[in-house]
């Protein structure tokens, strides 16, 4: 009986909350949220938007701040260039991308889906405020999706499916500019759209994949797209912050009734405005599940409820699963702590590879299937072949020079009689030759110092391997 008991109560786990028991999508029309905390994500998704828009148009010595030209492997970051060289930051970024989104959800929950992600952002902070200003609250946006198309269903409609589709075009614009850069993207203003086709079709596939996200799948990239949102599911324990109802304080829920002692109830009063709220159509009640995506909205009208039955706030509030049962207030434990240390520590390990790159990278080898030469009868050489790569923007000068070289007995020939010269983003080659006197030489394998200056300034020192004839 009771296990009977328990499972009906599971059952919204077995089910979507937007699609019925046939499996026809069921349209979710969320209540205009209000709140202190909807100021807040207000606040800080109009920064985020902001900082994103401008963005392309922000540029370092010329050069985009941020760049992420996949197609021609070009990267820029804060004003750092990254070449295709660095794929050692690039795995060792995705590394700490991958242990800090673990980590992170561990501890703090969702946070991240609701105040950060860009698909909240765009929908809730833009899309909807559209919708709500055409089609009215989710009372008349109920209204109006079941009346019959006549010219007032005609007029909204298109009004906001116009809007939406210029918003996603613009949206599309600035994603774009990231990729291929402010100025290529300008091209198809000024050249015309003919010249730059295959900028114009990644244009146009953009705006259709926003409108199509934002105008119709919305909170179905959350619940089945999103991998983010399956793997909390594994991430997630007792102790991460989480959106949460508090059921202990909440249950047995019941409607106010001034007429009857209410002694044995809780303060839930069973209003469902957590539910209408919600833009993925869950009922927080029903504890942690997959479909929320911690916006908070649910917190603020439960908060508006609860000051008005005199009530304490925070019924739903930010919590541990592990707070809530025991009736302790959440505070920082030292697993939390350690997490987050771990997670600032691997950020610096990343920042510091990045700040520690060297401008030139250089690569100084001996000429493959070659052993010694003899140049003249006092004299052995060996050929090296030297590669170097700016990663720059400038023009980068190299020479080579021999270390602990005090009576230049040694001697290192640029084959061409030439310095280096490394255009920005490329690679320089050449050949060089090393030549030793024979009386200088006490075994038939050592190594040469070869320090290696960029503008005058020394970046690193190779220690080159040369072979010489066996000595008797």
């Amino acid at each position: 009986m009771e296990a009977a008991k328990a499972k009906d109560e599971e059952h919204y786990r077995d089910e979507l909350s937007n699609v019925d028991k046939k499996g026809k999508r069921l349209w979710i029309f969320p209540k205009k949220p209000k709140g202190g905390y909807y100021k807040a994500r207000s606040i800080v998704a109009w920064a985020l938007m902001a900082l994103m828009f401008a963005g392309p148009f922000l540029k370092w010595h010329g050069h985009p701040l941020l760049l992420f030209n996949v197609l021609e492997r070009k990267f820029i970051l804060f004003g750092f260039p990254f070449w295709p060289q660095d794929f050692k930051i690039f795995a060792v970024a995705t590394l700490v991308g991958i242990v800090f989104i673990v980590l992170f959800t561990v501890v703090w929950g969702r946070v991240f889906c609701g105040w950060v992600c860009p698909q909240t952002i765009f929908m809730e902070m833009l899309f909807r405020k559209i919708e709500y200003w055409i089609d009215g609250d989710w009372k008349q946006q109920q209204k109006l999706q079941a009346m019959p198309w006549n010219g007032e269903k005609i007029r909204k409609r298109t009004l906001k499916h116009t809007l939406f589709f210029i918003l996603s075009f613009v949206i599309s614009n600035t994603f774009l500019a990231y990729i291929i850069g402010i100025d290529e993207l300008s091209l198809l203003v000024t050249d015309g759209p003919l010249n730059h086709l295959g900028s114009f079709f990644a244009l146009i596939m953009f705006t259709g994949v926003f409108y199509f996200v934002f105008a119709w799948f919305r909170e179905l990239v959350c619940i089945i797209v999103c991998p983010y949102g399956r793997l909390q599911g594994v991430m997630l324990d007792k102790k991460s912050v989480v959106v949460t109802y508090d059921h202990v304080r909440g249950e047995p829920r019941g409607k106010i009734n001034k007429k009857e002692a209410q002694e044995n109830l809780g303060d839930c009063i069973d209003c469902n405005l957590c539910v209408n709220v919600c833009p993925t159509g869950i009922d927080i009640r029903n504890g942690v599940q997959l479909e929320c995506i911690n916006c908070t909205a649910c917190i603020d009208a439960c908060d508006e409820v609860m000051v008005k039955i005199d009530r304490p706030k925070s019924l739903i509030r930010y919590d541990t699963v592990e707070g809530v049962e025991k009736g302790e207030k959440w505070k920082l434990s030292g697993r939390s702590i350690a997490y987050s240390s771990v997670l600032v520590l691997l950020i610096a390990v990343l920042t510091f590879f990045i700040v520690t790159r060297d401008d030139v990278e250089s690569i100084i080898v001996r000429t493959y299937g070659t052993t010694y030469e003899y140049q003249g009868k006092d004299k052995i050489s060996n050929l090296y072949n030297v590669e170097f790569l700016n990663k720059t923007f400038k023009n980068k000068e190299i020479t080579l020079k021999l270390e602990n070289n005090d009576h230049d007995e040694i001697e290192l020939v640029i084959i061409g009689g030439q310095q280096f010269v490394a255009p920005p983003g490329e690679q320089s080659k050449g050949t060089i030759m090393i030549i030793i006197p024979l009386d200088e030489i006490e075994s038939n394998r050592f190594t040469v110092p070869i320090g290696v200056y960029v503008d005058g300034d020394k970046i690193e020192t190779f220690e080159a391997g040369f072979v010489a004839p066996v000595i008797d």
